[in-house]
């Protein structure tokens, strides 16, 4: 019962959760752009959809393009702060670091 009162993570980070959103939707065009691959069908891709698997096919050049557009855009040089760039696992991992090294600056 305890547990009732407590904020859940989504419901305490409301202002961050629009701005990911935000993000993220900036994020799919960038990707779009960078992968040469339509827009609306990065838009309508899960979250959970690998960068460089099947779906996007981000290459290496590709990838290092989207990084580029990230800094540009965000200030977030993801390749310095991600020496492993886990973050590029996903739409949504790339989504979820770059909020928080955006909001942390």
């Amino acid at each position: 019962m305890t547990d009732a009162h407590t904020p859940s993570p989504s419901a305490a980070s409301s202002p961050s959760a629009t701005e990911r959103a935000a993000v993220e939707r900036e994020l799919r065009a960038m990707i779009a752009e960078a992968a040469r691959l339509d827009a609306a069908v990065v838009a309508g891709l899960p979250a959970d959809t690998d960068l460089f698997g099947p779906e996007i096919g981000l290459t290496s050049l590709a990838g290092v393009t989207l990084l580029g557009a990230v800094d540009a855009r965000f200030g977030v040089d993801v390749a310095a702060l991600d020496l492993s760039l886990d973050s590029l696992q996903s739409i949504a991992t790339l989504a979820d670091f770059v909020t928080a090294h955006r909001s942390a600056r």
